[in-house]
């Protein structure tokens, strides 16, 4: 598992004084607002403001001052340690944690390894990029167990899915 959680993007600067426009990777945009430290490109950084907009974060940086400094963290990720990350709920996990885990079916068929994980409005999809591509949809009915510690995905066939 990774000792850090990415919790969003910078995706601009904002305003003149150094400010971060930041594009939200978690379902709490409240969850800025009690953030202390964040670490960008592994280096702790104190947070000392935050504004929420409707879907996006605009944090102050200690030591990010004028818009030529902030512009150097544009396209950078945001992250946090582990032990001061949310707390999940039961079946909930990390986008850090599902990237990486094998995925087998529950005949022992194996698909390849999850790339990426894309976000829809219904549901996450685990997206395997190797070998043939595939898309799964992370529902309930198809995904049948999520094992971080092992790594692993196990799915139905996907032949029993894809044909509905």
């Amino acid at each position: 598992m990774e000792e850090f959680i990415t919790i969003g993007k910078i995706i601009n600067t904002h305003g003149i004084k150094g400010e971060l426009k930041i594009y939200p990777l978690t379902d709490d945009l409240k969850r800025f607002k009690k953030l202390k430290n964040v670490y960008i490109d592994g280096k702790l950084k104190k947070v000392i403001g935050c504004k929420l907009q409707s879907n996006r974060v605009i944090l102050k940086i200690e030591g990010i001052d004028s818009i030529e400094a902030a512009v150097l963290y544009k396209e950078k990720c945001i992250q946090v340690e582990r032990e001061d990350a949310v707390e999940l709920k039961e079946g909930n996990y990390f986008v850090s944690d599902i990237i990486g885990c094998s995925v087998f079916d529950d005949n022992g068929t194996f698909y390849g390894k999850i790339a990426d994980v894309i976000s829809t409005p219904n549901n996450d999809v685990y997206w395997i990029k190797e070998g043939k591509q595939l898309l799964i949809p992370a529902l309930e009915g198809i995904v049948l167990n999520i094992d971080i510690e092992k790594s692993n995905v196990i799915i139905k066939p996907v032949s029993t899915w894809m044909s509905e």
